[in-house]
């Protein structure tokens, strides 16, 4: 789980993922630099707390690598710090990994009543689907084995999830679970439905042409840290 300034909503999301490290899972957490107490507050919740350089795919990888040394894990499963599992998914999971796949994605719920935040989760899992493509907030997963023959997450500031999906679609498609992991409403209802829906078309468009992620992090609202 990569995190930054998370400290008012991280004990209580951590929390909800004990059931699985209760039934044999580790969970890692990897700070980006925190200026609040995001880091104490996971340290009673997680077996491991890293702090690695800012940015998500740097803190996945990093997350990553610490889990091929410590813990041996076969299975990765790459979690934002503002969506929550369904009960079951450590057992999804194993499920799906079972057949031809070896990596895949939760269907997303926003949560949010607003029809059409329901409406914006529904085509996300269409297009997910159709396309092979996983995004960030619908909890990727991987075999360790593939994960690290792809090289982990391409190093750039956004559209890492984008990145990462066309690598491991060469070597197989997803899995695309129709368990829903519930994500957070907060950037939508912060900045407005349309807006963020519009902003991230443009996003993916430009970078679908071929912009530079890092210039794209900026007009999403990211900001690189501070010397």
């Amino acid at each position: 789980m990569p995190v930054l300034n998370e400290a008012e909503h991280l004990a209580p999301r951590l929390a909800a993922l004990q059931r699985f490290r209760n039934r044999g899972a580790r969970l890692v957490v990897v700070d980006g630099g925190s200026d609040d107490d995001t880091v104490a507050n996971a340290r009673s919740h997680a077996d491991m707390v890293l702090v690695a350089p800012r940015g998500r795919a740097a803190q996945m990888n990093a997350g990553a690598a610490a889990c091929a040394t410590t813990c041996a894990a076969d299975v990765l499963l790459f979690l934002h710090a503002d969506t929550r599992l369904p009960e079951q998914a450590d057992v999804a999971v194993q499920r799906a990994l079972l057949g031809r796949h070896a990596w895949g994605r939760f269907d997303v719920h926003i949560d949010s009543g607003q029809f059409l935040l329901r409406l914006v989760a529904r085509l996300m899992n269409l297009r997910s689907r159709w396309s092979g493509i996983a995004t960030g907030d619908q909890a990727m997963f991987v075999r360790q084995e593939l994960f690290r023959n792809v090289g982990g997450f391409p190093d750039i500031p956004l559209m890492e999830d984008i990145a990462m999906s066309r690598l491991l679609k060469r070597h197989g498609p997803p899995a695309c679970l129709r368990e829903k992991v519930i994500t957070s409403a907060r950037r939508w209802e912060q900045h407005g439905v349309w807006p963020t829906v519009l902003l991230m078309w443009r996003l993916r468009a430009a970078y679908f042409f071929g912009a530079d992620p890092a210039r794209l992090a900026l007009r999403y609202g990211y900001r690189p840290r501070q010397p």
